[in-house]
């Protein structure tokens, strides 16, 4: 593509690395995205995808900014409380790349509209808070052929894979959720505002990345980040044989078993 003056010089640093150039810039132009959360994962990751020129990221939440998201939700602003956190995420997307176009879902992601939403994107980024969310999103990319990057964090710990068929897939990873009074969110165990960012931000390393097709794809491993050590850790993440949902015998046909509405 053609490159606008105003584009050369807000890309040109990422044009000056061989493994972006020109090619790639032009790709993540074209690219869709689809965030899901704009809470403390999705912040940094939308706003690093949108500083990026990723041309079209679609967010769906159906929350409204409230003040104790401030501490780690960067995206969003004193001013906005109250207002949907994908109408504050278009807003602060336009004040950093008016070119990028965000799509702002309003809705909470369920079974029945988890399929349509994830079709209509090249990639899947997860920055859900609840393990409904994260189970319906992986069998729905993997159903819809998408690869699915997804972070978690809690406290001063945070984890980071990407899914992508014939490698293994989140169940692989969780093959059942815990308990409900053993799955404890932010809002329970607290979480360290910046340990969101880091993984955020990585996340959206890992999303240009896939996009993009260059360097090592974390699929097939799980990248395990310890804040108060400052250690990363990365493991292999090896398929299981008996996933209901990517292994030989897998039971996991379609979104039916998700009835129950999970909140993005």
């Amino acid at each position: 593509m053609d490159f606008t003056e105003s584009q050369i010089r807000r890309y040109a640093r990422h044009i000056l690395l061989p493994e972006v150039g020109g090619t790639g810039q032009a790709r993540l132009l074209a690219a869709r995205v689809l965030v899901i959360g704009a809470g403390g994962l999705g912040s940094p990751l939308i706003l690093y995808l949108a500083a990026a020129g990723v041309g079209t990221i679609g967010v769906i939440d159906d929350d409204a900014v409230e003040l104790s998201n401030l501490q780690r939700q960067i995206l969003h602003s004193d001013a906005r409380i109250g207002t949907n956190k994908a109408d504050s995420a278009r807003e602060a997307v336009a004040a950093i790349n008016p070119e990028v176009r965000i799509e702002p879902h309003r809705a909470r992601l369920t079974a029945a509209n988890a399929m349509a939403l994830v079709a209509g994107y090249d990639l899947v980024a997860d920055g859900s808070d609840n393990f409904a969310t994260r189970f319906l999103v992986n069998d729905a990319c993997r159903l819809a052929g998408k690869t699915l990057v997804s972070a978690a964090v809690l406290r001063f710990d945070g984890q980071l894979a990407t899914f992508k068929a014939p490698g293994p897939c989140y169940r692989c990873l969780h093959p059942v959720a815990p308990p409900e009074d053993e799955a404890m969110g932010c809002a329970q165990a607290g979480v360290l505002g910046a340990m969101a960012g880091v993984l955020g931000s990585l996340q959206a390393v890992e999303v240009i990345k896939e996009l993009l097709g260059i360097g090592d794809s974390l699929a097939g491993s799980l990248l395990i980040v310890d804040g108060l050590s400052t250690r990363f850790h990365k493991t292999r993440l090896p398929p299981d044989p008996e996933c209901a949902l990517c292994g030989p015998r897998a039971t996991v046909r379609d979104l039916s078993a998700h009835r129950a509405p999970a909140h993005a």
